[in-house]
């Protein structure tokens, strides 16, 4: 909101570039392990769900941030990109995310990694347009956000609860 859209796309960038590595690591390294463990991924399940419900409940409780200050820093090109690229790199909801939903969309005994493709780049590409999305909408929306900060907490504690639900619901290994 407070650096624009043109900015947006490149911490856009850094978030799909870290995402599409998290992605590779996972399908054809943490993914095969799962893969002949399913007890793991079970596991790492229901520590993913146990993590998002946290991040669900800190978010509903968090006191909004101020973004009705004018002080915004200037930033050169590469740190929106390197910002980007951390917060989803180091980001414990995208390490829980990939193992749990990328898998059951592959047919390992097929031709996984034209499955592979196919399937990061419906997600790099999607991912990518739903951040520019996000920035559009929040230019579009900023003086009522300013009113009424703590909506915005509220509507993310609710999707991600409601994600961790979904997670619960259907993935059954």
């Amino acid at each position: 909101m407070n650096y624009g859209i043109q900015k947006c796309i490149w911490t856009a960038l850094g978030d799909v570039t870290a995402n599409f590595i998290q992605a590779t690591l996972v399908i054809f390294v943490i993914g095969s392990f799962f893969v002949d463990n399913p007890n793991f991924l079970n596991i790492f399940k229901w520590v993913g769900v146990t993590y998002i419900l946290y991040l669900s409940y800190d978010l509903y409780k968090s006191k909004p941030k101020d973004i009705n200050s004018d002080n915004v820093l200037s930033k050169s090109l590469f740190s929106f990109y390197r910002d980007g690229f951390l917060v989803a790199g180091t980001s414990p909801k995208a390490w829980m995310f990939f193992p749990l939903i990328f898998p059951q969309f592959i047919d390992f005994s097929a031709n996984y990694i034209a499955q592979f493709f196919i399937l990061i780049t419906t997600y790099v590409v999607l991912d990518f347009l739903s951040l520019i999305a996000y920035a559009v909408l929040a230019r579009k929306l900023i003086v009522w956000i300013k009113a009424n900060p703590k909506v915005i907490n509220t509507i993310s504690a609710c999707v991600l609860l409601i994600i961790a639900l979904i997670i619960v619901i259907t993935q059954q290994y």
